[in-house]
């Protein structure tokens, strides 16, 4: 399948707006707290997949799995701050920014090579994610700046992930956070603050963990499927999938103006589908499943 690539990113991406769907929902909840529980979940998973796989449990690549570990648990921590505190679409369009640092690293760390042109689609991808937090006075600039960083450490992430396409199985790379994640997060959780969830709050908890499994697993496939410079940049798609939840079940809406923004985003990434070919074929992936 050509795009195969495109298709696993799409997927991950409308996983993970239900995923923001609960963070938004449970607004009363520590974000550590949120962090713990979507890591407890996620980490019983995964040692039942790598238990029934029979592979190593640690994996091969540890570095680079250590670094995707701190780096998504970092990113995502933050990431849920910003959707606390500004609407969903706006933190979703700011955390997009990441497609961008994870290309711009990969020409430092992965060797990849785009074409010119795609540097200014880019950059006018970028310009359309300023525009739609310009014209959206509820964003402060702390915030903005958590989102922003948060951007860039993803983009650290999505590069550890794709250091280890070629040595560790997907449920390996994906485990790593939550091994790193559940102890720090529990610590917070016993040390700073703790709510009890109630009722179906819980269910939302769970819902929350399986979602970001799957969200994460067909990530991962994306990633070591293609180059980042092809499938990244189809993150933005979730910008339209925040803007629908956060209407529809949260109220909100974005300045008229700011859908010049994401008109600016989405054809920059059709424009970039358009004009990329791969730089080189990728080595095979071990057990991707």
């Amino acid at each position: 399948m050509q795009y195969k690539g495109i298709f696993y990113i799409l997927l991950s991406s409308l996983t993970y707006a239900l995923v923001n769907f609960c963070v938004k929902f449970l607004h009363h909840i520590p974000t550590h707290e949120i962090v713990f529980f979507r890591s407890v979940i996620s980490l019983t998973i995964c040692i039942f997949w790598i238990r029934k796989l029979g592979i190593p449990f640690f994996g091969n690549n540890i570095k680079w799995l250590l670094v995707r570990g701190f780096a998504g648990m970092t990113a995502l921590f933050m990431f849920f701050l910003t959707i606390k505190q500004m609407p969903l679409a706006s933190a979703t369009t700011i955390q997009y920014i990441s497609p961008i640092f994870t290309v711009l690293l990969a020409t430092q760390i992965m060797n990849e090579k785009v074409k010119p042109v795609q540097w200014l689609l880019f950059l006018i991808a970028f310009a359309g994610v300023l525009m739609i937090k310009g014209f959206d006075q509820r964003i402060s600039y702390l915030y903005l700046g958590v989102g922003v960083v948060s951007a860039f450490i993803s983009g650290i992430a999505y590069n550890g992930i794709m250091k280890c396409r070629t040595t560790d199985h997907p449920i390996t790379v994906v485990m790593y956070f939550p091994l790193i994640a559940t102890p720090i997060m529990g610590t917070a959780c016993i040390t700073i603050d703790w709510v009890m969830p109630q009722g179906f709050e819980w269910l939302l908890l769970l819902l929350l963990g399986i979602l970001t499994q799957v969200a994460q697993i067909y990530m991962t496939k994306a990633l070591h499927t293609d180059h980042s410079s092809t499938i990244m940049p189809f993150k933005y798609i979730g910008v339209i999938y925040a803007l629908i939840i956060g209407f529809l079940f949260f109220d909100e809406s974005l300045p008229a103006l700011s859908f010049v923004g994401i008109g600016v985003v989405i054809a920059a990434v059709i424009l970039n589908a358009l004009v990329k070919n791969p730089n080189k074929k990728l080595p095979a992936t071990q057990g991707v499943v």
